[in-house]
């Protein structure tokens, strides 16, 4: 990883020579007529002082573009559904670098696909940001989960963990059930799990294949929404995740493509159709972003080798880049917007 050190414009003799200015400044006003006149320069001497220090403290902006790892990445194949612990690199989510300031504060958030990748730096941020958070995921997934569960406790956070398979109606009745029933309430719900595995033709695209996206990244959120919308409170937010692929289809993702502009159309219609019950719904469209859906199928190794290098910023996204947009539009300050799909696709421009 390849990170600009912050710098120093000022040196140790510069704060030397600062500190005896105002020293000597700030003697000669008390022993002299301690009037308004001395006491205004004495304020203004410690206020300039106040400055040069936080000045002399502020770190350095970071360029976005060598921020984080480039490609080449190591080739590294994973059977379904991926480790985000067994990635090299680990993608990052924010473990060490999110700050929250209260946004979501007392906030009940059920998250799918919360273990890792996206959905894990959504959990992270959530918590950091004051909320309580149920997380689902596959039980392959359980050691990533309770990775994150650690790390929503640590944030003073409920964290509740609930394994399952999406593509099963009763079990999303069930996940949303007890998500409400353990948090006390639900107030956001973030569609993020999906399914995504290349195929090169569609004559080799087999029924059970394309049956098995389509019931992880449309059914699903179908019945989630549908069994959520009875516990969400008006002022609730329906986060779902859509794709660039929605917009500019890869030519061997039809069916994952298919569902993505599925999902951004789904999100226009629900948001007209449920804002009257005041709930909100906007989708988030990432373009190549460095998570385990990369490296158990979803492309070729040939294409995680040189993942992102197609963006302009010539890098994938990490997960805790785009955490920031999810803890915006559950916040009420986003009281505003419904209907919209965001982009971040490393500077293509779509979706506009």
């Amino acid at each position: 990883m390849s990170q600009q050190k912050p710098t120093s414009h000022t040196t140790s003799q510069d704060q030397t020579a600062f500190a005896q200015k105002h020293t000597i400044g700030r003697r000669s006003i008390l022993s002299g007529a301690a009037g308004l006149g001395s006491l205004s320069l004495f304020s203004a001497a410690n206020a300039t002082e106040k400055a040069f220090t936080q000045r002399t403290n502020t770190p350095s902006l970071l360029d976005p573009v060598s921020q984080y790892p480039t490609s080449p990445f190591p080739q590294q194949p994973q059977s379904w559904p991926g480790l985000q612990s067994h990635m090299t690199p680990r993608p990052d989510c924010g473990e060490n670098s999110y700050k929250g300031s209260g946004r979501l504060k007392g906030r009940k958030a059920l998250i799918t696909g919360g273990d890792s990748g996206i959905g894990r730096a959504i959990a992270i941020a959530y918590a950091r940001e004051g909320a309580d958070i149920a997380i689902n995921y596959l039980p392959q997934e359980e050691s990533d989960a309770q990775e994150v569960a650690a790390l929503i406790r640590k944030a003073g956070g409920k964290a509740i963990t609930i394994a399952g398979d999406l593509r099963h109606e009763a079990f999303c009745k069930k996940l949303v059930a007890t998500a409400a029933r353990e948090l006390g309430g639900l107030d956001i719900l973030v569609n993020n799990a999906g399914r995504q595995h290349y195929c090169e033709d569609i004559l080799d695209l087999t029924t059970e294949q394309f049956d098995w996206t389509l019931k992880t990244n449309i059914y699903a959120l179908f019945w989630l929404v549908k069994a959520a919308i009875p516990h969400l409170p008006k002022g609730s937010s329906i986060i779902n995740t859509s794709s660039r692929n929605a917009y500019d289809p890869s030519k061997i993702l039809v069916d994952y493509a298919m569902t993505k502009a599925g999902i951004a159309n789904m999100t226009h219609s629900l948001a007209k159709q449920l804002l009257p019950r005041g709930i909100r719904v906007n989708a988030v469209a990432p373009g190549p972003f460095w998570t385990p859906l990369q490296v158990c199928g979803a492309q070729p190794q040939s294409v995680v080798e040189h993942f992102g290098a197609e963006t302009e910023y010539q890098r994938p996204g990490q997960p805790v880049e785009i955490a920031p947009l999810y803890v915006t539009l559950a916040s009420s300050e986003s009281s505003y917007v419904t209907g919209q799909v965001w982009g971040i696709t490393g500077g293509n421009g779509v979706p506009g």
